[in-house]
């Protein structure tokens, strides 16, 4: 399919006759957040595409974007460094493994480090 044919998050529905019909949109689609004690977070240190710089990644967040990036926020100003929260993770700029495993759990994350 065409990006031309799928304006505004249209999955291919063109015309219904149904007075009642709703068209629902990909964008509402998004998965509630689950509580902190039904995720479960992966915390690993990554060196992967960053020019060698070292960045903590915490992977397996579920839940909206809202919300992932409040936690990243959180996690940046516990730390007292720069990061980025988006498509389900979060990169928290040097090696802050241990405190952010701390802080997940403090918070009642379910939480596990991953790798060294």
């Amino acid at each position: 399919m065409s990006k031309k044919n799928n304006r505004k998050g249209r999955s291919g529905v063109v015309f219904s006759t149904n007075p009642d019909f709703d068209y629902t949109y990909e964008s509402e689609m998004e998965e509630a957040t689950l509580p902190p004690e039904r995720q479960n977070l992966s915390v690993m240190l990554d060196k992967k595409k960053r020019g060698g710089k070292q960045v903590t990644l915490i992977e397996g967040f579920t839940g909206t974007n809202e919300d992932l990036k409040a936690l990243g926020k959180m996690l940046k100003s516990k730390c007292g460094v720069g990061g980025t929260a988006k498509d389900g993770e979060i990169l928290i700029q040097g090696d802050f493994r241990d405190k952010i495993l701390q802080t997940l759990q403090d918070n009642g994350y379910h939480a596990k480090k991953v790798g060294g």
